[in-house]
Parts: structure tokens; C-alpha cells; sequence
């Protein structure tokens, strides 16, 4: 529950919720963790072939709700709900909060209503937002309906924010107290008051109309003296987060000014939650991951999704790759006569493409992560652009010299290595101005340039490789 004196209490809190379980040490050797988890993974699984129950309930009652959910994830279908057809009301509540995707899916599809609202009672209002989206509306209407009225209005807040947003990711539960307070008045308070957040590194000062005007770190509060007023000690200065606000914008924020927690408001101000760096850290795994699928045209990276959903979800980007692979054929067509006269284009015309397309790869995934953490804007863009421009002329004319010279003593032909080689020249400098315009360009227009980078910059690469080595060809050599 958001923890504030009487005169300032919220119109929605949290019950306290229970803490996990204390995560292991690392292991040092990495390869040792993989074999005992694959063991544990083969016992718990002959458990459940078995029948064995109360063997299998030995096996997994001692591991931390992180590490079941791993062995959750790795099982097949069948086996994850077989363990959880056993354990059902014993399965640790923030064994949900570490799944996702399919298997979170299929896991709360095991669970009737009343488990499920049982147990997103015991965790945080965002993990239990986090699990309830899952489930179809219907059945989330059934869930909440046996939620105690506190707890789901609380959630139904949290529900009716934008996904990814600030509203989704944040914490009802904090303090906040008054400027006149003094540090002994805080201090005793926080020490009588029950219904305190787990966790917490900071305490908020918020005015009579509960808007935040400033922010204290426990240190200085263990430190200062109890006479001293909050007022005096709070520091005004804040990163107040928009309760609307984009979550990988969350995380920019954080990263950029080394945050641990920080103020939710809406848009009147007022302070209606708080968000911590744990929840940012899984933000920005699951944005780096977002990012690093898109760039192959991939949507989903669950293993545990079905065949048809991986198709259907794969197949809108390779058909949008055949269409311009065949802008590119277009191309090799047009000089069709051209390599019928000379057999050697068509054995190194894929040469001079494939490295255009590798440069521009590498240029526009520097681009890519560049956009996404800032660091490339308006004001650089075109400095970065000289840079890469610089990179790729230096890497095209040396690779081009030893293609050239290759393709010389190869086909006995020293006209025919020089064409390679200027086409090579000309792809790459293509390859590093569209490795940085195209994203930059998706960018402005409000398209995610991970997505959409890859089929563009791509085929620009393998048209202009095409159409510079075949022209060269064709007007030099033919």
C-alpha cells in the first residue's frame, strides 16, 4: 500500500506482499550449473512420468522461484502442466512474475479463477497487471471478481494504462510524507506503521494536494538529526515520470541520470506510484531483446509458441524479402545479355553485393543501438554519417584492391578486376550512407528502425551492387 500519513492517504493502495525467497550464490563455473540444472530437469521429469508426487515435491520445493520457473520454460508442454496439475496451490505466487509468453500462458491455464486471484493478491500490483494481461478478458473479468476490492481496483488501474508504459511498470506501494514533518517524526513513523513496502530507498515530501516537491534517500534520513524538518533536508530537484510515459523512455531516464527509484505522476501531478530499477533492468533486457529480433525480421522469440503462430508471425517479413529480391533480380536481368557475353559477372557479381550487405549490417546495427540509447541525434548525424562514410571508403578501396587482384589473375582478365574493384568502392560507401540514413530516416518518421531497417538497407545494397558491377561491366568490358 502507498504508506503516507492520515492526512495524505491515497485513494488506492496494496496489501504487503511477501518477500521471496533469498536468490542463491552465483557459481563460479557456469558449465557445473548447466549439468546440475539439466539432472535436476531429468529427475523432475521421471518424477512426473512416475507419478511420483511426493518425490517431485522434494525436488522442488527448496529452489528459488527463478530458478523453477527456468525449469518450467525448458519442459515441454505436457511435463509444465503435469508439475503444475501437482503443485498447484503450493506453486510460489512470483514463480508467475518470472514467466512469460507460452509458457506463462499455459501454466495460468492450468489454474482455476480463484487460485489465480489468490495468488496475484500476494504480489506487487505491476507483477499481478503483468499476469492478469495475459489472460483472455473474459477470464480476467472471472479473476478479478474474487479479488478483495482494495487489491482490484488497484489493479484495474494498473490494467487500464497503454501497455509498456510508465502506469504498467510502477508501484503503488510507498512513503510519502509532509514537509513539516521533522526526521524523528518520519522515523517513528515508519517504525510503528505495519503496512510499509517491501522495499524501498527513498521517501517522497509531497504537499496537501499530494503533488511531489521533493525526495529523500534513507541515508539521509538514517543520518540526519530527528529536530531537522523534512523541508530542510529533501532535495527539490527529481525525476518526476509522466504516468503515460513510453517504457523504454522510462529506462532512458534512468540510465541517463543513474537512478534507483523515481516518482510516478499524472497529469495533474499528483504522485500515484513509484518505479525501481529492478523492474527497469527487466525493461531494458526485454527492449534489447525486442531490438535484436527485429533486426532479423523476427517478432517472437518464445521457443515455447506454436509452429503455426512462429509461421504466421515470420512469414509477413520473408514475404516482403521476396518481393525485393526480385527488385534485385529485375536488376541482374537488365543485363542479361551483358553476362551472357561474359560468364565471369555472373561468378562474382554475388561478391560484390554480399559485402556491400555486410557492411551496411554492421554500420546500421552501430545505428540501430545508437538511436535506441540516444547517442545518435539530429545534432551528430551528420558527423557520424562523415565517420562512417570515412570507415567505409578506407575498408572498400583495401578490400577492393585484393578482390581486384583476385579477380585479375583468376579470369587472366586485368580489365575485369578493375571493374570488381570500383563496384566494390561504390557499395560499400553506399552500404555506410544507407547503414546510417535509412534508420536515422525510419526514425524521424516514427517507425521503429529495428524493425524495418534490415529489408531496406539490404536491398539498397544489393541493387546498387548489382547495378554498379553490370554497368562497369557492360560499358568497359562488353
Amino acid at each position: 500500500m502507498t504508506t503516507t500519513p492520515e492526512n495524505l492517504e491515497p485513494e488506492i493502495g496494496e496489501a504487503e506482499v511477501a518477500r521471496p525467497d533469498t536468490p542463491p550464490a552465483e557459481t563460479e563455473d557456469l558449465s557445473a550449473e548447466e549439468e546440475a540444472q539439466t539432472a535436476l530437469l531429468r529427475d523432475i521429469v521421471e518424477a512426473i512420468d512416475g507419478g511420483r508426487e511426493a518425490r517431485l515435491r522434494t525436488l522442488v520445493e527448496s529452489l528459488h522461484s527463478a530458478d523453477l520457473a527456468d525449469l518450467i520454460g525448458l519442459m515441454d508442454a505436457h511435463h509444465r502442466i503435469a508439475l503444475v496439475e501437482v503443485l498447484r496451490a503450493d506453486l510460489d505466487p512470483e514463480v508467475l512474475t518470472e514467466l512469460e509468453g507460452a509458457a506463462l500462458e499455459q501454466v495460468i491455464g492450468v489454474l482455476e479463477p480463484g487460485e489465480i486471484a489468490e495468488a496475484v493478491c500476494k504480489l506487487e500490483i505491476d507483477d499481478a497487471v503483468d499476469v492478469l494481461e495475459e489472460l483472455e478478458a473474459s477470464e480476467r473479468q472471472q479473476v478479478l471478481e474474487q479479488v478483495p476490492g482494495e487489491e482490484r481496483m488497484a489493479i484495474e488501474a494498473g490494467l487500464a494504462y497503454p501497455e509498456d508504459s510508465a502506469g504498467r511498470l510502477m508501484q503503488r506501494d510507498l512513503i510519502a510524507v509532509p514537509p513539516f514533518w521533522s526526521v524523528g517524526q518520519t522515523l517513528e513513523y515508519l517504525q510503528k506503521e505495519d503496512d510499509l513496502p517491501n522495499d524501498f530507498w527513498e521517501i517522497f515530501v509531497v504537499d496537501p494536494h499530494y503533488k511531489p516537491i521533493g525526495t529523500m534517500p534513507l541515508s539521509w534520513v538514517m543520518r540526519a538529526t530527528s529536530e531537522q524538518k523534512m523541508s530542510d533536508l529533501m532535495t527539490s530537484e527529481q525525476t518526476l515520470i509522466p504516468v503515460a510515459l513510453d517504457q523504454e523512455e522510462v529506462a532512458y531516464l534512468f540510465r541517463q541520470y543513474n537512478l534507483v527509484s523515481a516518482a510516478v505522476v499524472d497529469k495533474s501531478e499528483r504522485l500515484v506510484g513509484m518505479i525501481t530499477v529492478d523492474d527497469i533492468v527487466d525493461v531494458i533486457d526485454e527492449e534489447a531483446g525486442e531490438d535484436i529480433l527485429a533486426l532479423a525480421g523476427v517478432s517472437e522469440g518464445d521457443v515455447n509458441i506454436s509452429v503455426r503462430s512462429i509461421s504466421r508471425t515470420r512469414f509477413g517479413w520473408l514475404l516482403l524479402n521476396l518481393l525485393t529480391a526480385i527488385m534485385a533480380s529485375l536488376v541482374i536481368a537488365m543485363f542479361g545479355a551483358s553476362i551472357e557475353k561474359l560468364v565471369a559477372l555472373a561468378v562474382l557479381m554475388p561478391i560484390v553485393a554480399s559485402m556491400g550487405g555486410n557492411a551496411a549490417t554492421q554500420t546500421m546495427t552501430v545505428a540501430v543501438r545508437a538511436l535506441a540509447t540516444r547517442e545518435l541525434t539530429a545534432v551528430n548525424t551528420f558527423r557520424v554519417l562523415g565517420k562512417e562514410l570515412a570507415v567505409s571508403i578506407m575498408n572498400g578501396t583495401v578490400l577492393a584492391i585484393i578482390m581486384g587482384v583476385i579477380a585479375a589473375l583468376w579470369f587472366s582478365n586485368q580489365a575485369l578486376g578493375m571493374v570488381i574493384a570500383a563496384a566494390m568502392v561504390i557499395n560499400m560507401m553506399v552500404a555506410g550512407l544507407s547503414g546510417i540514413l535509412v534508420p536515422v530516416a525510419l526514425e524521424r518518421l516514427d517507425i521503429d528502425p529495428a524493425v524495418a531497417s534490415t529489408v531496406f538497407v539490404t536491398t539498397i545494397t544489393d541493387i546498387i551492387g548489382f547495378l554498379a558491377f553490370l554497368g562497369l561491366a557492360a560499358l568497359f568490358l562488353i
